[in-house]
């Protein structure tokens, strides 16, 4: 567990207070750093995480996270206040599926089921006859009936995995995601020559050179679980690195490297600069303020939550 100064832990008290005070509800990304996470009332992925968002009985949601994951919690609770500690914490994925492209892509293939990756905004999420999370993917590609042609999009690198996992053929939107492109595949097995030993596991969302390198490939809880299920002592992780201090929590006695990335930066691994957007300062003035607060129309979030409830359904 890692020790904070005294100032930090005493933010982190009065964080504790107002969720209590203000009957809120503290949801945390994996991704987010471990003084929010300390603080969280659950931290998950983003369908455990979208689960919980339906499940709450808090009367405010505070999400640890990113925009469009907020939006997620929004429109599964149209009456309840969100919040989100920086509004600009964004995501590659989301900002590279802009909506007007998506529709015109969309139209000019009438007789495709869209699927997208909950790593979208809520406009796309209106145009989507399904969404999945990297955690149930598959089987929403396995829902859809094998005469039926899709569209999944915006993440292709997903696509790809979920084309050779499932068999099936699909049109792929070109997107991808920062964090989990930054890898690089010379590093990571010249690190390897050094681990022998290693398993390398890696999230589906990395480049397909990194997935054949892997022994494992699942969610972000997926890559925790299989390190629970394995009696395996020594990984080497490729997913954001924020996940390193829960694998490293919950496993002590195991060995937890992160996957080196193709530039040299502080801890020569692959960070989402939009995931530690959010700090715990800014949860804090979030909490007290009640603002910024997500807000869509209602319009969006009638339609945009068709497609999120058949997931959820999907997922049980």
């Amino acid at each position: 567990m890692k020790v904070f100064p005294s100032e930090v832990r005493e933010l982190q008290e009065e964080v504790s207070l107002l969720k209590k005070e203000k009957n809120a509800v503290i949801l945390a990304h994996y991704y987010q750093e471990p003084a929010i996470k300390q603080v969280a009332d659950f931290i998950g992925d983003s369908l455990e995480l979208a689960k919980k968002a339906a499940g709450t009985d808090a009367g405010m949601i505070v999400f640890a996270g990113v925009h469009f994951m907020a939006e997620t919690a929004k429109i599964i609770n149209p009456k309840k206040k969100v919040l989100l500690p920086d509004p600009q914490a964004g995501c590659s994925l989301a900002d590279g599926c802009e909506p007007k492209r998506f529709k015109r892509f969309i139209d000019q293939h009438p007789d495709h089921v869209v699927v997208t990756y909950i790593n979208c905004s809520a406009e796309i999420k209106t145009m989507s006859d399904l969404v999945c999370t990297s955690s149930n993917a598959e089987r929403i590609i396995h829902s859809i009936p094998r005469d039926k042609k899709i569209i999944f999009a915006p993440d292709k690198n997903l696509g790809d995995y979920l084309i050779k996992k499932t068999g099936r053929e699909m049109l792929l939107w070109d997107g991808s995601c920062m964090v989990h492109e930054a890898f690089s595949i010379d590093k990571l097995l010249n690190l390897h020559k050094e681990y022998p030993s290693a398993r390398i596991i890696a999230h589906p969302e990395s480049e397909s050179h990194i997935l054949r390198a892997a022994s494992y490939v699942g969610s972000t809880s997926g890559l925790i679980n299989h390190i629970a299920e394995t009696d395996w002592n020594t990984f080497i992780v490729a997913t954001e690195a924020g996940i390193l201090y829960d694998m490293q929590k919950h496993f002590p006695d195991k060995t937890i490297i992160p996957a080196p990335a193709k530039e040299n930066n502080s801890c020569a691994c692959s960070e989402c600069a939009y995931m530690k957007m959010n700090t715990l300062e800014k949860l804090y003035n979030c909490l007290k303020n009640e603002t910024p607060e997500v807000e869509l129309e209602m319009e969006i979030i009638e339609k945009a939550a068709l497609p999120i409830k058949r997931m959820l359904e999907l997922s049980k």
